[in-house]
């Protein structure tokens, strides 16, 4: 994204997700009387054994990896509606400007999987443009998978557990090994289903961020939820995000809103397009 003193170079964006949406919260705690000695030693026994119990796999990533490889198969099954919407926000938090579309995934009559835009996507961004980078990362890091294939560009690192949305996860923290020129890649906190290795709540970053002499291309981080759609796997329905992102010629606050919709599995015989809004 660039502001308007750079129209047509592209600047890189960065954001946190909100506190409403992160799943790790601090925890409250009354003031109580210091227990007893006795009262110490069964804590920390039954604590050492909670924590035994809930030791993850081993194999934890490369379980996820399996799941996630045929979560992406059964995705690319499916035609959905993509609508974006990114805005700048003024100091005082009030929406300035704002980019807008709206994207259906289908399937010809030949069967082939396509994307195409409903309508002219709107844009009266005043200090920012939308870069290349920005919509790779639409189409490819806001709606992640780890797949088998993408595995080994990451590395991982056990983060606990924790209960999202009536879920008990595993946390997973990946980054990549390294990033090669031109590669767009996830940095960030994985929320996996215990039951089923799925993942139901990612929360990071696109990377690298890009800087040069003349340009910037910032990425905020996001939060994107998944829910079961066919029963069997958890596919994105909502990417959220909003930050401040620190140009050089001052900051900028942005919001960024990606929702999927209207996933309809596609089949032999069929030809899926949808209504235009």
């Amino acid at each position: 994204m660039g502001t308007a003193a750079h129209a047509g170079m592209p600047l890189d964006r960065e954001y946190s997700s909100p506190a409403a949406l992160s799943a790790i919260q601090p925890t409250r705690r009354a003031a109580r009387k210091p227990p007893s000695d006795c009262f110490i030693g069964l804590i920390l026994t039954f604590g050492c054994l909670a924590a035994a119990a809930e030791e993850p796999p081993a194999d934890l990533a490369r379980r996820i990896a399996r799941q996630e490889t045929a979560t992406s198969a059964a995705r690319n099954q499916y035609a959905y509606r993509q609508t974006v919407v990114f805005a700048e926000l003024d100091a005082h938090g009030a929406q300035s400007g704002e980019y807008r579309e709206v994207r259906d995934v289908i399937f010809s009559p030949e069967h082939d999987r396509s994307e195409q835009m409903v309508g002219k996507p709107g844009m009266n961004l005043k200090r920012l443009a939308m870069t290349d980078e920005d919509f790779r990362d639409i189409r490819d890091i806001q709606p992640f998978v780890m797949t088998e294939e993408q595995l080994w560009n990451y590395e991982n690192k056990f983060r606990g557990d924790e209960k999202v949305d009536g879920v008990d996860c595993w946390v997973l923290q990946v980054r990549p090994r390294q990033i090669l020129q031109g590669q767009r890649l996830f940095d960030g906190l994985l929320w996996v289903d215990k039951k089923d290795d799925s993942i139901v709540r990612l929360e990071g970053q696109a990377v690298p961020q890009i800087r040069s002499m003349k340009s910037e291309n910032l990425f905020p981080r996001f939060t994107t939820l998944r829910q079961l759609v066919d029963g069997l796997h958890r596919f994105p329905v909502f990417t959220y995000a909003d930050d401040t992102l620190p140009f050089r010629n001052g900051v900028q606050r942005v919001r960024l809103t990606i929702r999927y919709s209207n996933y309809q599995r596609f089949g032999a015989d069929s030809v899926i397009r949808f209504e235009k809004p």
